[in-house]
């Protein structure tokens, strides 16, 4: 069997440069990363003979990945943050980041949110920012009673929201997602279709597994200024324990407590079991270097493994982020959690 030649397509503010660089490229990589860690690509091309022009920074780049004669993946548009020109022998190199992301969406705001439902939040920064929302339906529903963004960028503001309620917000093609990590559905709420990565696709492979009873629980502080009254929430409320285990609920020996202090019991509560449902889910990873890249990948897209040990393949596992690298051959290196439904 043939194996399949390496290709991509490659733009520049528009302009189509892949049959003028593609004899010149020495390495392409890209990360594909979860939430607002922004995409990154960086782009080697040998400049030998001097003629390749140095486009300027915040140029935007496009760029699509696959192989010759199938149609190519898509991977999305990127903003030129860095140039570097090296020799000898001469080189260029690109550096850029996802483009969404440049939405307006850093820069430092104050204001409060009373009452509000995340799916009204959602709609709100994602309309100041010229993007379409997309928030899964459960998620949209969920109450606000108060959140204040002090010096603070939307970015961080969602990334906190978030954190409170095991999600992922991230900026895709236009759109400002909001959806439940590992969940393994798109923000309209329809199931993804699983990848199935087997074995004989992979170069190397690393599995681990922790101790879920490192942590019996979390807590998480509130302070109801309102009513000016604090308190603390844990979850599990009822921590398991081990056979013989004679520690008392007091003792913090495995409690994971929250730096934050919370507007009220709600958010805490809600806080706890997110961090809570994310430890579970870090308990086992799983990453792989595959020999022949698979650019389909992408971080929340639910993947099944095969050919390995049978604790491995029986896993349900979610791509939290996919590494692919174009350089003597073709690669992607993929990185795996459990998915939620596991802890069910």
């Amino acid at each position: 069997m043939t194996p399949r030649a390496p290709a991509f397509r490659l733009a520049i503010d528009s302009q189509d440069i892949t049959a003028k660089v593609e004899r010149r490229v020495e390495s392409i990589t890209l990360t594909d990363n979860r939430g607002f860690d922004a995409d990154q690509v960086e782009i080697v091309l040998l400049d030998h003979d001097g003629k390749l022009d140095i486009p300027t920074r915040g140029a935007k780049l496009t760029l699509a990945l696959g192989y010759a004669g199938e149609p190519l993946i898509d991977k999305g548009t990127f903003v030129v943050d860095d140039i570097e020109h090296q020799g000898a022998p001469d080189k260029l190199i690109l550096r850029a980041s996802s483009a969404d992301l440049r939405a307006g969406l850093s820069d430092k705001k104050e204001r409060s949110w009373h009452r509000q439902t995340m799916g009204a939040i959602v709609r709100t920064i994602a309309k100041e920012a010229g993007l379409q929302p997309a928030i899964t339906a459960d998620l949209a529903k969920q109450p606000i009673a108060h959140i204040d963004q002090t010096s603070e960028s939307d970015i961080n503001l969602l990334s906190r929201l978030a954190a409170m309620f095991d999600a992922v917000a991230t900026v895709k093609a236009g759109r400002l997602l909001f959806i439940k990590a590992g969940a393994a559905q798109t923000a309209s709420g329809q199931p993804l279709a699983a990848v199935t990565i087997t074995r004989q696709d992979g170069d190397s492979h690393h599995f681990t597994v922790g101790d879920r009873e490192a942590y019996t629980s979390v807590q998480a502080h509130y302070q109801d200024t309102k009513g000016a009254h604090k308190g603390t929430i844990t979850w599990p409320d009822k921590p398991k324990r081990k056979k013989g285990d004679k520690r008392t609920t007091n003792s913090t020996d495995s409690v994971k407590t929250l730096r934050h202090t919370y507007a009220n019991s709600a958010n805490a509560k809600r806080a706890a079991k997110s961090e809570w449902e994310r430890i579970q889910r870090g308990m086992a990873t799983f990453s792989l270097t595959l020999a022949h890249a698979r650019p389909e990948l992408f971080p929340e897209l639910p993947a099944t493994v095969q050919g390995f040990k049978s604790a491995i393949d029986a896993l349900p596992w979610i791509v939290t982020k996919a590494t692919h690298r174009l350089a003597d051959g073709f690669t992607t290196e993929v990185e795996l959690e459990v998915a939620a439904e596991a802890l069910t």
